[in-house]
């Protein structure tokens, strides 16, 4: 199966998109999703202006944007279409007033959203998140039902595993909706008397991605694959971590090679 093998920039949000594109292309990377935010090059803001100047430097060194990190604006989504970025991705907060409280606000928040991806034709793109958010696939997906197919799941290896879901039965239940798929691994360590998420390489955490380019087979998916980027120990540059990480997800990717 042949996949878009793309990084969360995070890392590196203050560059350029000149050097961006040259410092991913070095690390064996073919796309990316920019975060367009407050503490990054591209700000909600700037975006208007700043995005399409941006991702044609990154086109011009080979790099494609697949999203963009941001929020659900009026100028955001103008900006991606100017840009030819095909998504906003976010994720649905949980607040104070509860877990029922926050679908509803969440819900509600999307619908008036879609007036803009369709204006626009720019997908929104909704991510579980452990803790403080909407943290399982199937959550996502029944704060998604019934809205336009722009509307997409950005499934997440990490955060599926910490659900303490099995992505044979997660990506299938979501394969309508299926956006990107987000690769990253995770477990607990014991601090202060409590567990803490730990974000570690691929092979050192609970989810198996063997199993997830397993079930990506099944389904035949040939959308992008995120990794991103996020590892709790700062020991280690997180380039060279992210070098090991894209040669243990082809290779389990290979695997599974095309049936077409």
């Amino acid at each position: 199966m042949t996949y878009l093998w793309s990084v969360f920039t995070k890392p590196w949000s203050g560059l350029p998109g000149d050097e961006l594109a040259r410092l991913v292309a070095g690390l064996g990377f073919r796309g990316i999703e920019l975060p367009v935010r407050d503490t990054a090059y591209v700000t909600a803001a700037t975006a208007e202006a700043e995005l399409p100047k941006f991702t044609a430097q990154l086109r011009a060194e080979g790099i494609e944007p697949i999203s963009v990190a941001s929020d659900l604006s009026e100028q955001v989504f103008a900006a991606c279409a100017e840009a030819g970025v095909p998504m906003i991705r976010i994720m649905a907060e949980l607040g104070p007033d509860g877990y029922a409280a926050s679908v509803r606000r969440n819900r509600e928040r999307l619908e008036e959203a879609a007036v803009l991806a369709e204006r626009y034709d720019v997908q929104v793109g909704v991510q579980p998140h452990h803790g403080r958010f909407i943290s399982s696939t199937l959550g996502v997906l029944q704060l998604l039902d019934g809205l336009p197919d722009r509307f997409k799941l950005i499934w997440d290896a990490a955060h599926d595993a910490l659900a303490g879901d099995d992505p044979a039965i997660t990506l299938e239940l979501g394969a309508d909706r299926l956006g990107i798929v987000n690769l990253k691994n995770v477990h607990y360590v014991r601090s202060n008397g409590s567990w803490k998420t730990y974000f570690v390489q691929a092979e050192d955490g609970l989810s198996d991605w063997t199993a997830v380019f397993a079930a990506l087979h099944k389904l035949n998916y040939s959308g992008p694959i995120c990794l991103t980027g996020q590892y709790s120990d700062p020991a280690v540059p997180v380039e060279d971590r992210l070098e090991k990480d894209l040669r243990t997800a082809v290779t389990s990717a290979a695997q599974y090679p095309s049936t077409e």
